[in-house]
């Protein structure tokens, strides 16, 4: 009887030993100082070993996202609707950093002057070029540089001709599913290492960092926290309650791990094994739509980076006592939604979208320094914040085309009240 009660005693969420570790990680790293950077490796080897289920994941789930939409109609429905979700959420997210930053004034009392050199505007890329950039020239060249958009492109084109060719290409479809489903598991072993990378990645970040080293920057740091919050509690679960008309706490508890993985490794792309496993065990939704939607949004999805965008440029545009008009904020709202979609979602990418946001409306590329010494701490809240979206839109174009299954969905609050009653 007493053994029987050990093997089904449930053990702790993941979640829970992940926050468990970022605490104590926290606490470490502001008692060890400069010395937490020997802790670095283990997070080191944990975002590595991340990495190296990226490109084989994404390939081979979008393969399989798109063979299992048959109707070539269908997929280029869903297409359509992640497409257009992402960028309205991305204009949105730019906005609320825009007011933010105006109603807040993060950069008032700071007085910079800009040399003669930063005041030279660094041109952005055409739309031309990151269109022509969409196509691989060389497929295995792309699949081993990782260059997520390129593979994107390839494993849909690979996904429709199966489709295409019927009967023939189910053999085909098989070795994907079954490579897919080995991934899945890699995935969820290497979760299990988690808490101690983010242990470790946690007490490098307190003790490089400090508390001293952010007080001087604390306001830009809070107003942007204050955003990504708005954009997840507002914009988000305001989306997940009255356009999907779902409760939007399981949409909240199934995230989780996903939210801490992000928050630690500062990568979208890295999270994406975590994302694609929390939208399909955790929040229902079908296999095609999560592995089709998600590593779309882990490459042009950029939410958290472009509330980033609009606290950072009024911060350095008021540090610089540079006045903006009506038409610069316009401006600063397009350039960061359409700068988004040819953004990789790896650490530091929002520095160089913010490179080109501030040379678009003529403020100094110096400023780039004055954040640059606080990027990571930004860049952890940003992270989270995208990979909400990108699961929040999984969840809207999964119930939109009833591939959500709200058993699943709903089941995780209702087991654990079941458990917690026992």
């Amino acid at each position: 009887m007493h053994a029987s009660a050990l093997v089904d005693k449930p053990s702790m969420a993941l979640w829970k030993k992940i926050v468990i570790g970022m605490v104590a990680g926290m606490i470490l790293g502001v008692f060890l100082g400069p010395q937490a950077e020997y802790l670095k490796p283990i997070g080191t080897l944990f975002i590595s070993a991340i990495k190296m289920l990226i490109v084989p994941l994404v390939f081979c789930s979008l393969v399989v996202g798109v063979t299992s939409m048959k109707d070539s109609r269908k997929m280029g429905r869903v297409s359509l609707k992640a497409f257009t979700i992402y960028l309205l959420t991305t204009a949105l997210a730019v906005a609320i950093g825009l007011v933010l930053g105006a109603v807040f004034e993060p950069g008032s009392g700071i007085h910079m002057t800009a040399s003669a050199a930063a005041q030279e505007a660094k041109a952005a890329p055409k739309l031309v070029d990151i269109v022509l950039g969409l196509i691989p020239t060389n497929p295995v060249e792309s699949l081993s540089s990782g260059n997520i958009l390129q593979i994107i492109v390839f494993a849909i084109g690979l996904g429709f001709s199966l489709n295409l060719i019927g009967e023939h290409g189910e053999p085909v479809v098989k070795v994907f599913n079954g490579f897919a489903e080995a991934m899945y598991k890699l995935t969820e072993l290497v979760m299990k290492f988690a808490p101690y990378g983010v242990f470790a990645l946690m007490a490098w970040v307190a003790g490089k960092y400090g508390i001293d080293v952010l007080l001087p920057l604390i306001k830009v740091i809070a107003v942007v926290y204050v955003g990504c919050l708005l954009q997840m509690l507002l914009v988000y679960t305001g989306a997940i309650t009255f356009i999907a008309r779902l409760n939007p706490l399981p949409f909240l508890k199934g995230i989780l791990d996903a939210q801490t993985i992000a928050f630690t490794s500062t990568s979208s792309s890295g999270t994406l094994p975590v994302s694609m496993r929390a939208a399909e065990e955790k929040l229902g939704v079908s296999k095609g739509i999560a592995g089709f939607v998600l590593p779309m949004g882990a490459t042009i999805n950029m939410d958290g980076t472009a509330i980033y965008q609009g606290v950072t440029a009024l911060f350095i545009a008021q540090a610089y006592g540079i006045d903006l008009s009506m038409s610069d904020y316009i401006t600063i709202i397009l350039t960061a939604t359409l700068a988004s979609i040819g953004t990789a979602g790896v650490p530091g990418a929002g520095l160089i979208m913010l490179s080109l946001v501030l040379s678009t409306v003529g403020l100094p590329l110096e400023g780039l320094a004055i954040v640059a010494g606080i990027d990571r701490i930004l860049d952890m809240a940003r992270t989270m914040v995208n990979v909400t979206g990108d699961l929040m839109v999984s969840v809207l174009v999964g119930k939109s085309e009833k591939e959500l299954d709200e058993t699943v969905y709903y089941g995780q609050s209702e087991n654990q009240a079941q458990r917690a009653s026992r």
